[in-house]
């Protein structure tokens, strides 16, 4: 049987050296004098080196002996560095250089290996914990919630085991203390019994006593406080104690958190050391007396911007700061002796007169600065602006060109202070000082045209001091150039935009011609042009825009696109007569334009020159004799001035020489608003021989036999434009209603339906559908109509727009989000829709807001303008209903969905745009 090993037999073996009991535990070694035993000296230098000669070592050379004690970068550097030291130098470096790059690839390579094994051996902690942190995407929001709180797991302060509670000796003072206070004392010192029990006499005069420590205390406050105040006005600090709101101050002041003492404290004390290691750094001092004004210490920080006021008696800021921290006065001080020693620093003379109140005294400052700084032009602005007379400015400003001759803006000052005729001399003398100056050739540019557009200018001398402005420019520009000074286009323009804005519209016309072709191809020229014309009329700069238009206009006088450019922007900004003129000059220049005649016969009507007007369209059917616009408005004009006879010759002699669809289609309406039936059923026949794919024509042989109540021939006469021409909705639409009237709305439907067939995705005849329905009492079914026209017409505003007053009130607003979400907010039957949405809201103000979005996203809806004008007659004042009419006139809208029938009708044949407007209006509901 086998001995069972000892357990214990460690106690009895020696330990190991360097064993330190409890050491895995917590407990730490440590070392006494008895264990390594009394201190001695080492071995000294020269027996450790005669020991390593004994033994045959090499001594090993001191890397300093050979050092120069007073040269610490070695005994070679006080000789004179050569040529040829310099070439041996560059050879060694390229040599190490070219060693260094044989040995990089392995180097990398190995440092690479290296990494790579110590990343394997040593993985980095994120590395070790990747898989851990990829496995909590899985953890659940529940066990998250779950997760206990981190509390103090170091094990430093457990809780002691009550029953092992420490016991410390309680001190005897205390045991004699709680003995007193439970005992009781039945006996009086002698004090006592003389006063009754009481320590001070029974008398009163323990009380009296009592009030007089405290009479005293504040008495003793009231002193010191009144030998502070004193203390303060007398050493000409701001800082002032009010005794009798001493206490109530304490509440205002601001208390500063532990945190920002702590910063105060650091930066303190960093800038403290800044300024005397370096005390000639001005912002060491300037950011020191910052940080003691921060901290409330206004006092240290003044001692503080006045000591480095006179370590940096040069520098500028630091005066200017101190003048800052100081009252007024002591300002004023502390300027005058930064004056003294920078006595050329504008910034410190400038504050030094905006501390001045009187203006005197400012004026004084200045002047003095001038006197030390002659050649500041900002000083010499300052002491113009400083004088009330004019006559003072300018012998002030004629001193101060002479003393900065190259200063444009003085020269420009001065110019305008003169009268005309010294102003050109003193232009003159500037153009000779500074001739690579832009601003005093538009000046002189300028000057012309102000004595130009005097009243009492005769007209020829006006002229041709008008065309001057445009040789001074031109010169001018060529002068530039000879001095090597090339503005760019743009900046020409800039310039001519500032001229428009400062009033001096011919000099920017000016300065337009002369600069207008620089920097742009040939072949570019009129869309580069026309761009330009388009920008700033973006930007509002009519009078450049006008200049552009009109120099292109003389390159490219037969361009029809820049006449009416110019035409347009002369009839929103200009004048009549200048409109009349320009198109006179465009009908001259471009004989086939057709359009460019109508607009100026129009004008000549508008103002009401008839025989003009006539005149005009007579030259024109010598220019175009086939333009069957122009037939049709010399026609209009007839009928406008109720000369029926005429207008009824111009379209015969139209239908003879021109013949179109429309003019034949004129002449039918013609004679069916004069009342003339059987006529204009003979003119429709006859047109519809030479066109018979016109719908147009049938629709009107149509309508006038509805009217005379042939029920049969008009339904025969939309059978055959519908057979001649499926592909015209409105064909459709009249057949369908011609069927509706005659009590047959099966019929009716059966053609909408087979329009739909014919007409895929045509919003109009969905529309139609269901206002059918609508009208025959079947609500249902023409909301089931509206769904379906809705998923084939997704996008449109018509539909929407019914969709949306078809659901009740509390739905309308979703249902128009839905729609603007649809469509976009670029459909003006959405957005007035909306309007009519905040106009059954009452939210007048925003309803009128979107009517206006309307009109400006599409001014052509008749409609819109028609519900707009219906809200501004029911809520809106006279002025605003004036508005509405004058836009809608300038806008001359044509379509709609309720608009076109009441245009077209003969009865409002010879109404205007205002009547058309009330009327849609009154049909709307």
């Amino acid at each position: 049987m086998s001995k069972r090993p000892n357990k214990l037999a460690f106690l009895t073996q020696v330990a190991p050296s360097g064993y330190v009991p409890g050491l895995g535990r917590g407990a730490s070694g440590f070392t006494t004098r008895s264990d390594i035993g009394p201190a001695r000296e080492g071995p000294s230098a020269e027996v450790i080196a005669e020991a390593q000669a004994k033994r045959g070592e090499e001594i090993e050379p001191d890397p300093e002996q050979y050092q120069d004690p007073d040269n610490e970068t070695g005994l070679f550097a006080g000789m004179v560095y050569e040529a040829d030291d310099e070439e041996a130098d560059k050879i060694y470096e390229a040599v190490d250089a070219k060693m260094d790059e044989r040995r990089k690839a392995r180097r990398e390579a190995r440092e690479a290996e290296l990494l790579a094994t110590s990343r394997a051996e040593r993985p980095k902690i994120q590395a070790q914990f990747a898989d851990l942190k990829r496995g909590l995407s899985a953890v659940s929001d529940a066990e998250w919630e779950n997760l206990p709180d981190v509390g103090n797991l170091t094990g430093k302060r457990r809780k002691l085991n009550p029953r092992e509670g420490r016991a410390y000796v309680v001190p005897d003072s205390i045991l004699v203390g709680d003995r007193d206070k439970a005992g009781f004392v039945n006996a009086l010192d002698p004090m006592q019994q003389a006063n009754g029990g009481f320590e001070t006499p029974a008398n009163g005069d323990g009380m009296a006593d009592l009030l007089g420590i405290s009479q005293a205390r504040d008495k003793v406050l009231s002193l010191k406080l009144d030998q502070i105040s004193r203390d303060s006005a007398t050493s000409g600090t701001s800082t002032s104690i009010d005794p009798k709101g001493y206490l109530t101050s304490l509440d205002n002041e601001v208390l500063k958190t532990d945190a920002e003492i702590g910063d105060i404290k650091k930066a303190r004390m960093l800038f403290d050391s800044l300024v005397k290691s370096n005390p000639n750094h001005a912002p060491g001092w300037i950011a020191a007396a910052c940080i003691e004004e921060h901290a409330g210490r206004m006092v240290t920080a003044r001692k503080i911007i006045k000591a480095g006021c006179e370590q940096c008696p040069k520098n500028e800021d630091i005066w200017l700061e101190a003048a800052r921290l100081h009252n007024t006065n002591d300002a004023k001080v502390i300027l005058a002796n930064a004056a003294r020693h920078l006595d050329q620093s504008v910034k410190i003379w400038m504050a030094a007169a905006n501390l001045e109140t009187d203006l005197k005294a400012k004026k004084k400052v200045l002047r003095t600065a001038v006197e030390h700084i002659p050649k500041s032009v900002r000083l010499w602005k300052e002491v113009v602006n400083m004088e009330g007379s004019p006559e003072e400015a300018r012998i002030i400003l004629a001193r101060a060109v002479q003393v900065i001759p190259q200063s444009v803006e003085l020269w420009l000052a001065l110019a305008r202070l003169e009268e005309p005729k010294a102003a050109r001399g003193v232009l003159n003398r500037a153009r000779k000082e500074v001739p690579t100056s832009h601003e005093i050739w538009i000046a002189a540019g300028r000057l012309l045209e102000q004595e130009a557009m005097r009243p009492d200018r005769d007209p020829k001398e006006r002229q041709k001091e008008l065309d001057s402005i445009d040789r001074t420019i031109e010169a001018g520009v060529k002068a530039l150039r000879q001095h090597q000074v090339l503005l760019t286009r743009d900046q020409w323009m800039k310039e001519a935009e500032k001229c428009e804005n400062e009033g001096s519209p011919r000099t920017c016309e000016a300065i337009i011609k002369a600069t207008i072709a620089m920097e742009i191809e040939e072949e570019d020229r009129y869309d580069t042009w026309m761009a330009d014309a388009q920008a700033e009329l973006a930007r509002n700069q009519i009078g450049t825009a006008r200049a552009i238009l009109a120099y292109a206009l003389k390159v490219f006088p037969g361009e029809k696109a820049l006449w009416r450019s110019a035409a347009d922007l002369e009839k929103a900004h200009g004048t009549r007569e200048s409109l009349d003129d320009l198109l006179t000059q465009a009908v001259s220049n471009c004989p086939r334009a057709e359009t460019l005649w109508l607009m100026l016969a129009k004008e000549k009507w508008l103002a009401g020159d008839v025989p003009g007007a006539r005149l005009v369209l007579h030259q024109a059917f010598d220019a175009n004799l086939e333009s069957e616009q122009i037939w049709l408005a010399a026609v209009k004009l007839e009928v406008e001035n109720d000369e029926i006879v005429a207008a009824r010759e111009i379209l015969k002699r139209a239908t003879s020489v021109a013949g179109t669809e429309r003019i034949w289609m004129k002449a039918a309406v013609f004679e069916r608003q004069q009342g003339l039936l059987e006529a204009a059923l003979d003119t429709v026949k006859t047109a519809l021989n030479k066109y018979p794919k016109f719908a147009k024509f049938y629709m009107i042989k149509g309508q006038i036999e509805h009217s005379k109540g042939h029920i049969a021939a008009a339904r025969a006469t939309y059978a055959a434009g519908i057979k001649a021409c499926p592909k015209d909705v409105r064909l459709w639409i009249l057949a369908s209603r011609l069927e509706e009237a005659d009590n047959k709305r099966t019929m009716a439907r059966a053609l909408l339906n087979k329009a739909r067939l014919a007409n895929r995705a045509d919003e109009l005849l969905w529309v139609e559908a269901v206002q059918l329905e609508e009208r025959a009492g079947a609500p249902n079914q023409a909301k089931t109509n509206l769904a379906k026209a809705l998923q084939e017409c997704p996008t449109s505003g018509l539909l929407w727009s019914m969709s949306i007053m078809a659901e009740p009130r509390p739905a309308r607003r979703g249902k128009s989000v839905d729609a603007l979400k649809k469509v976009g907010d670029k459909n003006a039957l959405i957005l007035c829709t909306a309007a009519r949405l905040f106009w059954a809201e009452r939210k007048v103000e925003k309803a009128r807001e979107w009517f206006a979005r309307a009109v400006k996203v599409d001014s052509d809806q008749g409609d819109v303008w028609a519900w707009w004008m219906k809200f501004e007659l029911e809520h809106g004042t006279a002025e605003y209903q004036q508005r509405v009419i004058e836009q809608c006139i300038v806008a001359e809208p044509h379509h709609g969905f309720v608009w076109p029938s009441v245009a077209k009708d003969p009865a409002n044949a010879r109404k205007g745009t205002k009547e058309i407007l009330l009327l849609v209006a009154q049909q709307l509901h």
